[in-house]
């Protein structure tokens, strides 16, 4: 070996000793503390959307929190007595029944349109259930997915009856009260654009606002979906004054959203709706689960109601999760009869909204 290979083999022995007197350990301590400087300086975590987190939130929590309205009769309203009732609310205790066996394990959070994805997406909402309309850019850029649709329904106008308005070409010259920050106003604008009608769109952040300019003739139509128009009707001063067009200008399919990132939640309350329309077209209902659930052999209808197959487990939940839904809750047309059905003020005869085997579109997956 010559001298310079030496001189090279010794150097590289003396660095070998310098890197072994750190312990190895000049990497390493690096390695440790950068993790700390990075954590000093990141905005403050979110709300968790692994796999398994929101349910775990829940429970851990011992309650859901439901986003909901509290402005419209039949969907979601505060009542007299200060309770929440309706449509929706009634597809939040649903929710609740599934997880904790018990509907009223559920805290509502009322929310204007605008508070809504906001209110999902930071987690201040554990699911939205709110006369909220699935498009493209709610699925992709506010954080949220919808599952499956519970209301079908398409944007009118109402307008007063001694008016002389009965078309859109009507509407030509009028002005038209609008909730901004909602599908509706594009929907509008829309509309009056491809028909050349020229009409002032008066548009209000505040729904309670819109519907007063309305009321008190500042406005000579109001346009929302036509299940709100219905409930807005009744809380006029004088409702017979005042009709529903029979115009639809658009597909409003409405339903729960949750947040993006978390597919067992999203499969709860997804199923969750499922099971409700199940129980419908099975004649499973809250007066005669228990019954049903004794006699039944339909190898579906047991594992809708927990007793065979395992289908709860599949989802974090107990296999008798459909049934506390269905006993607590109701199948589809019980919650749709108690709140929309024809014994009610804000009755809207179901349409779409029937099952399947009736010429609706209402169909559920089958329970295996």
């Amino acid at each position: 070996m010559t001298r310079k290979m030496w001189l090279v083999v010794a150097l590289l022995a003396l660095l070998a000793l310098a890197l072994a007197a750190c312990g190895g350990g000049g990497q390493a301590a690096e390695a440790t503390q950068a993790p700390a400087e990075e954590a000093a300086t990141e905005e403050p975590a979110g709300p968790a959307t692994g796999y398994g987190s929101t349910l775990a939130a829940v429970k851990e929590r011992g309650y859901l929190i439901c986003g909901v309205n509290s402005k419209v009769p039949g969907f979601g309203f505060l009542n007299e007595a200060g309770e929440y009732e309706g449509f929706d609310i009634d597809f939040c205790r649903a929710v609740a029944a599934a997880i904790f066996g018990d509907p009223n394990k559920v805290e509502f959070r009322p929310l204007s349109a605008k508070e809504r994805f906001t209110a999902l997406q930071t987690g201040e909402i554990d699911v939205l259930i709110r006369n909220t309309t699935w498009t493209l850019t709610r699925d992709t850029e506010v954080g949220g997915n919808f599952v499956h649709t519970t209301f079908y329904d398409g944007q009118g106008f109402i307008v007063r009856k001694d008016s002389g308005i009965e078309t859109l070409e009507d509407l030509d010259g009028t002005a038209i009260c609008v909730q901004t920050g909602t599908t509706t106003e594009a929907n509008l604008r829309d509309v009056l654009d491809a028909n050349g009608i020229e009409a002032e769109v008066v548009v209000f952040d505040d729904v309670e606002a819109g519907w007063a300019a309305y009321e008190e003739g500042r406005c000579d139509a109001y346009t929302t979906d036509k299940s709100g128009l219905v409930a807005r009707r009744t809380m006029l001063k004088n409702p017979d004054e005042h009709m529903i067009m029979d115009v639809t200008v658009s597909k409003e399919p409405l339903g729960p959203m949750v947040r993006h990132g978390d597919d067992q939640w999203f499969d709860i309350v997804q199923w969750v709706v499922f099971a409700t329309f199940y129980a419908e077209e099975a004649g499973v209902t809250s007066e005669n689960v228990d019954q049903v659930r004794d006699t039944t052999t339909n190898p579906r209808v047991r594992s809708l109601l927990g007793l065979e197959g395992d289908l709860g487990k599949k989802l974090g939940l107990d296999n008798d999760w459909a049934y506390n839904v269905i006993k607590h809750v109701g199948n589809y047309a019980e919650i749709y009869n108690r709140n929309l059905g024809p014994d009610t003020p804000t009755y809207i005869p179901r349409g779409l909204n029937s099952l399947y085997t009736e010429g609706g579109l209402l169909y559920a997956p089958p329970f295996r």
